[in-house]
């Protein structure tokens, strides 16, 4: 990289917790957030599990003093708690005084109001509101409106690695000069909408999910939000701010495999590691820890393991999932493990791979199971999504 990109804020809320804190706690401590639906009207409501954050709309709105009157989707809600969050801890006080941008990113959109008043919209007029509301852009609009934000204002939709090519875009935009500061993330809330969809592709667990474990079942699907504030480092040095760390390197590629499933051999992935290491113009020893897509289905980790084994060889450094505490929640995915990469490097821990016992028949890869405390310079993060979309940032403590 030419220009260095600094973190200076983040923000979050999952179903481990709705601060920063309260993630790195839960984290910590072992304390996953998968259970069972309380939030949504589902005929699968007893058959699988979620990571679902036990707030319901009504207390968000309340949170968030919104009017009664508001038509913000849950994945609005989510991503504007978790972006208030962020510019708070990045110090920032006037919005608009510098150029400020927001790149957010979603899959779902408005879908759980859609389809909550789907039936209904042609006969009350009072749900109507939640037309506009549907479109991944409107969540994006509808935070940049809570946080007062005038400016540059995008939004990503690439599956599952869409927060990670938000944080992409971001860096690149101020590396370019065209901003000073962006806030960037995802928001998903859980919907009918993918957890039928997941059900349909027969990749979803009824049990808790278990990364890299040979008996893997599938995934628990998730909600959650989390941004986090890059400034350039001319606005660090400027307004002496306080870094958590650094975008130091990124890379996107694309598997063009299959649809939904990942390649067998890992070329997406591999080449998004092998990207994002050359613009960080580090080696694969450097990188201290990992922490990986990992969403326990049969196929990704199977074919995350291989590019791991590919770029890394026998020498993989300490690498977990930690979907094993918030399930996989698809766009705000790379988001909020984003959040965690920084704790990591803050805090010099690498958080456990929870609930694995066998290790893969294919190679001898093995999780980290427990939480580790050691010194961490780089992390890496990974983010795969469907269409093949595969996304690799990382995370350095200078």
């Amino acid at each position: 990289m030419n220009k260095k990109v600094a973190i200076t804020g983040m923000g979050i809320i999952s179903s481990i917790g709705k601060t920063v804190e309260e993630n790195f706690t839960a984290l910590t401590e072992g304390k996953s957030g998968i259970s069972t639906i309380e939030n949504l009207e589902t005929i699968h409501k007893e058959v699988i599990k979620v990571g679902e954050i036990k707030i319901t709309n009504p207390e968000l709105e309340q949170l968030l003093g919104l009017s009664p009157d508001n038509n913000f989707s849950r994945t609005a809600m989510l991503g504007a708690y978790a972006a208030k969050q962020a510019i708070e801890n990045a110090g920032i006080v006037d919005m608009n005084e510098y150029r400020t941008g927001l790149i957010s990113s979603t899959s779902v959109g408005g879908m759980d109001m859609t389809e909550r008043y789907f039936y209904d919209y042609f006969e009350d007029e009072s749900v109507q509101k939640y037309i506009t509301a549907h479109d991944a852009g409107d969540s994006s609009h509808k935070i940049a409106e809570y946080i007062g934000l005038t400016g540059f204002v995008s939004t990503i939709s690439t599956a599952c690695s869409s927060a990670a090519n938000a944080i992409m875009m971001g860096a690149r935009m101020i590396q370019a000069g065209k901003l000073d500061r962006v806030i960037v993330g995802g928001t998903d809330a859980l919907a009918k909408f993918t957890i039928n969809g997941f059900k349909t592709l027969m990749i979803l667990s009824d049990t808790y999910n278990t990364p890299f474990d040979n008996n893997r079942k599938g995934l628990n699907l998730g909600e959650a939000a989390a941004f986090l504030v890059l400034e350039s480092e001319e606005m660090v040095q400027q307004q002496h701010k306080k870094v958590l760390g650094y975008v130091s390197g990124f890379g996107n590629a694309n598997d063009a495999y299959h649809q939904t499933a990942s390649s067998e051999n890992g070329e997406g992935a591999f080449l998004a590691m092998q990207k994002a290491l050359k613009i960080a113009n580090l080696q694969p020893s450097d990188i201290d820890y990992i922490n990986a897509h990992g969403t326990a289905t049969p196929n990704n980790d199977l074919s995350e393991g291989r590019a791991l084994i590919r770029i890394f060889g026998e020498n993989t450094p300490e690498f977990s999932s930690t979907k094993a505490f918030t399930g996989h929640t698809l766009a705000a995915a790379a988001a909020i493990e984003a959040v965690y990469s920084i704790l990591a490097l803050e805090h010099g821990v690498v958080f456990p791979n929870m609930n694995f016992k066998t290790p893969m028949e294919e190679f001898d890869l093995v999780p980290q199971t427990t939480l580790k405390t050691k010194k961490i310079n780089h992390v890496l993060s990974n983010s795969f999504g469907f269409g093949g979309n595969c996304s690799t940032v990382i995370f350095s403590k200078n």
